[in-house]
């Protein structure tokens, strides 16, 4: 019996979920009642706040429903080291976009945070949580750019920091315009071919026999 009523608690949970993703995504944050989740979900609001405090307290469990396996990866090599950490990386992130452009939830997920929610009054708090997790996860990375430069220098014009950053930006710059302007674009071609020259230009390639021989 105990183990039935977890289960259907967690049920209801979910149902809750699943109601708020696709309100949230039709209508927006701001547009979307706790009432109206509720009806949706068909539960009363009382079974809303037995599992969530507040609608950013839903959001945010919304949003860690989507949570990219990779970033465990990451955090994992960050933590334990890895033989190839520039490599590594340049696969994570192929393997990143791979499991955005194939998730139907993780597309609506992200376009409700990039285009469906306000950011200010109480959601101000839900945009700062995003942002320390944003900083937690840029600074393993640039932990694994430290440990490739650190086995074989980047190119002079690189420095882990700054590879940390551009990386981190075009990933979310590729990710957020296939979202905002319509899928437009082949994801996985388009990210492949910039992940690849990315990496490309951070390696520093050994000189060649003919500058040897000049010197």
């Amino acid at each position: 019996m105990a183990r039935r009523t977890k289960a259907e608690a967690e049920e209801t949970k979910n149902r809750i979920l699943d109601a708020a993703e696709k309100l949230f995504f039709e209508h927006g944050v701001t547009q979307t009642s706790l009432e109206r989740i509720a009806e949706e979900a068909a539960v009363t609001r009382g079974a809303i706040y037995w599992h969530f405090a507040d609608k950013i307290e839903l959001f945010q469990a919304m949003h860690q429903r989507i949570r990219l396996p990779q970033e465990d990866i990451i955090l994992n090599a960050s933590t334990a080291g890895h033989p190839d950490p520039l490599r590594f990386l340049e696969d994570v992130a192929v393997d990143c976009m791979r499991t955005l452009a194939s998730d139907a939830r993780m597309q609506r997920v992200y376009t409700i945070l990039l285009m469906r929610c306000e950011y200010v009054g109480d959601m101000a708090l839900a945009l700062r949580r995003q942002k320390e997790a944003d900083r937690e996860m840029r600074s393993h990375i640039a932990k694994l750019f430290r440990m490739a430069h650190a086995k074989q220098p980047l190119a002079p014009s690189w420095t882990p920091e700054t590879a940390a950053r551009v990386f981190g930006a075009m990933m979310h710059g590729l990710w957020t315009d296939w979202l905002i302007f319509g899928k437009e674009f082949d994801l996985i071609d388009v990210s492949i071919c910039s992940i690849t020259e990315l990496f490309a230009s951070m390696k520093n390639k050994p000189a060649t026999s003919e500058s040897s021989t000049s010197r």
